[in-house]
């Protein structure tokens, strides 16, 4: 069976807080869960889980074997069996993926509408080179005119696609393809994102996820009653950020000399400088947990709004680009015909 996605999870997250919440037991729970769910993988993954919890009495271990819920999801919820805070753990894990869900729409959309457009304006400057081209050259050769120049070019290159037509319309399935695979398929995603931390425009938005899910991960730990090393411990499973995994690792070695967690998040400069003052607060207030979720809010915040911005840029470029590629093409063979008209005219 595939893994579950982030919708999915927050689905059972949700519903088995809700559960909980109501005094039933996590048994009973999934007994429930599995009355109300039809036919089909999400009630042979229940089947599995409850089997499980019968044979282990553990709902960790059954999560486990049932090998469709992260590693993170069953550590989360052993540390919750463990402290009796299970129902605060699984409404904090199923708003967690919930936030994971809307952040990776955001992403997509970011992508998927600018490959659009492109597309679109491949399309079209396609129609018109292939079409439209061939038929001035015909008008140029009847009026016996020689074109040179960028209009010469123009229309060579309208022949050229009208010739290798197949293998064009086999590299754009190529790409397609491929920007399926990047964006719609777990292995492609991560691929996605490891070339994201790396290229120029992107590489900022990524170490702002990065510290996003940091702060996330520390508030679900704290919360779920971790100290700090051990917050970091699991916290480390969900960032994927090279360089971010590095900074955990340099605030864990900090913290176990004896440092102060807020200091050495401010040496590994994770956050930016209010956010770090704000952690310090948190720290002497006993608050760090509401204070890592007040900073991933931000973080939140921010990404939504850069990636609209991005987008609202966007739209606009390449329109204008369209609209200026469209028109030199046509000017391109308007102009050095309505001079052959207006030689022939006079």
């Amino acid at each position: 069976m595939r893994a579950l996605n982030n919708t999915e999870l927050a689905s059972f997250c949700g519903q088995l807080a809700l559960i909980l919440r109501s005094g039933i037991s996590s048994l009973e729970g999934l007994s429930l869960m599995l009355e109300d769910t039809p036919e089909g993988e999400g009630r042979q993954i229940l089947e599995k889980t409850l089997r499980g919890m019968e044979e282990t009495g553990s709902l960790s271990r059954a999560l486990r074997d049932a090998e469709v819920f992260p590693p993170y999801l069953c550590s989360m919820a052993e540390i919750g069996e463990q402290s009796g805070k299970l129902d605060d753990v699984m409404t904090s894990l199923a708003s967690h993926y919930r936030q994971e869900e809307a952040l990776s729409k955001n992403i997509r959309s970011a992508v998927a509408y600018p490959l659009l457009m492109l597309g679109m304006m491949i399309v079209v400057m396609t129609v018109l080179l292939v079409k439209v081209m061939p038929v001035f050259r015909q008008v140029f050769d009847q009026l016996g005119a020689r074109l040179s120049g960028f209009s010469r070019a123009v229309l060579d290159a309208g022949d050229l696609l009208g010739r290798y037509s197949v293998v064009f319309l086999v590299l754009a399935a190529v790409f397609a393809l491929a920007c399926i695979y990047l964006f719609f398929t777990e292995n492609g995603q991560k691929k996605a994102q490891y070339f994201s931390y790396r290229f120029l425009f992107t590489r900022k938005l990524a170490e702002k996820i990065a510290a996003s899910r940091f702060a996330n991960g520390m508030y679900l730990s704290l919360s779920s009653g971790l100290n700090v090393d051990q917050s970091l411990e699991m916290t480390i499973r969900l960032v994927e950020h090279p360089g971010m995994r590095q900074k955990i690792e340099q605030i864990r070695q900090r913290t176990a000399e004896g440092k102060d967690f807020a200091d050495a998040v401010s040496e590994a400069g994770v956050f930016t400088g209010t956010q770090t003052r704000m952690l310090a607060v948190g720290c002497r207030a006993g608050a760090l947990d509401d204070v890592m979720k007040q900073i991933s809010e931000q973080y939140g915040d921010e990404i939504e709004e850069q990636i609209d911005t991005a987008l609202g840029r966007l739209e606009p470029a390449l329109v204008a680009v369209l609209s200026v590629a469209v028109g030199m093409i046509l000017l391109s063979v308007m102009l050095p015909l309505l001079g052959v008209m207006v030689n022939i005219g006079g």
